[in-house]
């Protein structure tokens, strides 16, 4: 029940207030609202008091060019929180629209990715410092350690080395290895319903094209020259390459701009999907109750039985959306390494 009580009680004031306005919930609104990026870390809330952690914001003027350093409750003059950017800060231009100043302020994404960064250190460099004082004579670790071990070598034999081939694998395992674990510790943080974890970071799509990018660079810059004679002169009939019009260059030109974005979407859509399906559930719960008390019974016995399962299923799928991630990542990586007349 405890990964229910931090959902619950985010809903529990915004319920209130509908109610004692005379409005309706809005649970799209309220889903959509918890599920963007944030200048505060909202902690708890208790009888409308709401505690929360301020996170700096870095902002530059786009009248004057000063930069303001501040938090939420200190927002300069002439800068505001637009309802209809989902939050964004916004500043004040004279005779003009409200525009966009440079922000580069620390939010709740960014703060939950230097948790998740953090965390790998310590445990890569506490697994490092194991293997430091025990040589290949040693039996195998066992605890930790070895749970560990065997979750990369799991990632390494299975996905990287399998997809890439023994000749190149190497090389790129140790990138491999970081956005596996990168996307997987994210997401499993992200169901933790306490500080520090709670951030939906693989649901935002910033995050996620960011990702599929550095993967895109990788396959590219460090391609052999069969992968760009496929692009760019495939083994096709003439006709389809170069006369009249090259079809299957240009086809294939963009299939390397596709297979990144395919990666972008596939970790968004599923991460977002599955932290918009949890709110829902918990939202319900306060609908029930706000059509009274033998809609509220019943609801909230079938809204806690499908949180905890959908809490459950979001595990694995933190699992499988690192996994498929990666194992995708590599397999474009070995088709960047195919040599000639190779299947």
């Amino acid at each position: 029940m405890m990964v229910a009580l931090m959902p619950l009680q985010m809903f529990a004031d915004d319920a209130q207030e509908a109610k004692e306005g005379g409005e309706q919930l809005n649970i799209p609104e309220i889903v959509l609202e918890h599920l963007s990026d944030s200048y505060e870390w909202h902690i708890a809330s208790y009888k409308g008091k709401h505690l929360s952690i301020p996170l700096p914001i870095i902002i530059r003027s786009a009248n004057t060019g000063k930069w303001h350093f501040c938090t939420a409750h200190s927002l300069p003059e002439g800068f505001f929180f637009s309802k209809e950017h989902h939050g964004k800060i916004y500043e004040n231009v004279p005779g003009g629209e409200p525009v966009r100043p440079l922000d580069l302020s620390i939010t709740k994404a960014v703060a939950q990715i230097w948790i998740v960064v953090a965390i790998l250190i310590v445990v890569f460099l506490s697994c490092a410092r194991w293997y430091k004082k025990h040589d290949e004579k040693d039996d195998a670790p066992g605890g930790f350690v070895g749970f560990m071990e065997m979750f990369v070598m799991m990632v390494n034999d299975d996905i990287i080395k399998s997809a890439i081939g023994e000749k190149h694998y190497k090389k790129y395992a140790p990138y491999l290895l970081t956005v596996f674990f990168f996307i997987f510790t994210a997401n499993i943080i992200g169901l933790v319903p306490l500080f520090p974890g709670g951030a939906n970071v693989t649901g935002n799509i910033n995050i996620t094209f960011f990702l599929a990018l550095c993967t895109m660079l990788v396959i590219n810059i460090f391609a052999n020259k069969e992968y760009w004679k496929e692009i760019f002169w495939p083994d096709v009939p003439l006709f389809l390459k170069a006369y009249p019009v090259p079809v299957m260059p240009v086809i294939e030109l963009f299939g390397v701009f596709t297979k990144p974005f395919a990666l972008m979407i596939r970790l968004f859509a599923n991460m977002m999907a599955g932290h918009a399906v949890i709110l829902s559930f918990t939202c319900v719960i306060f609908l029930g109750w706000t059509m009274g008390v033998g809609f509220g019974l019943g609801l909230n016995a079938f809204s806690i039985i499908m949180l905890l399962f959908m809490y459950c299923l979001e595990a694995l799928v933190a699992f499988i959306q690192a996994y498929v991630f990666t194992m995708l990542s590599a397999v474009f990586i070995g088709l960047a390494h195919k040599e000639h007349g190779e299947e």
